[in-house]
């Protein structure tokens, strides 16, 4: 979803910065960067103890939870491509899922702020089922909501964590860079695309 259906590294570095800051942690790009694809409680795991931050990890969570529904209700990027594209797949009879290691409540406010969420049979995230990316485990969670099997899916993914995670889940996989994810390593990848918009010429 991160860098696929909305530019939201922005909003992202933004609300961790403020939840973080009060506790005098000058959190990075780079840090950032290292976490693509990681749920929030494992990224305050592990920010805990590499700071050595008083608060829980689930109570950190909760509050970068909350700024980010904020900060997506009140504007959303979309990607290039979006909203035209997820609507061209899903008219062209494509079953559409979002598997994502954001929060649930994040994923559907993102959706619904997009206007794209009656296209989507399932929101998965990595809350869901305990592991973020690179485990494969939200991607397998997403195949068996869906009730097909894994080699049917091709996952679309900005970083290599996505990637790693989409083969461990033996999905074929569609890597779109995004800025911060262009000088990773992308060549597991079944199609290495430069926009949404590429995906119509293979899936068409």
């Amino acid at each position: 979803m991160d860098g696929v259906l909305v530019d939201s590294e922005p909003m992202h570095l933004d609300a961790m910065r403020r939840v973080l800051t009060p506790y005098g942690v000058a959190y990075t790009d780079r840090e950032n960067a290292e976490f693509f694809g990681f749920t929030d409680p494992e990224v305050f795991g592990i920010l805990r103890a590499r700071y050595g931050l008083a608060p829980e990890a689930l109570e950190l969570t909760r509050q970068r939870t909350k700024l980010l529904v904020e900060l997506t209700r009140e504007g959303t990027v979309p990607m290039p491509g979006v909203p035209d594209v997820p609507r061209a797949l899903h008219g062209l009879g494509y079953r559409l899922a979002v598997a994502s290691s954001s929060a649930p409540v994040v994923i559907r406010a993102t959706v619904e702020a997009l206007g794209i969420a009656p296209l989507f049979e399932t929101l998965v995230s990595g809350l869901d089922v305990g592991r973020g990316k690179p485990a494969p485990d939200v991607f397998v969670e997403t195949a068996r909501r869906l009730g097909v099997p894994p080699r049917a899916c091709l996952v679309v993914e900005d970083s290599r964590n996505g990637l790693l995670a989409a083969k461990a889940a033996r999905m074929a996989c569609a890597t779109i860079p995004c800025p911060a994810t262009r000088h990773e390593d992308f060549s597991e990848a079944d199609f290495k695309l430069e926009a949404l918009q590429d995906l119509l010429s293979i899936l068409r």
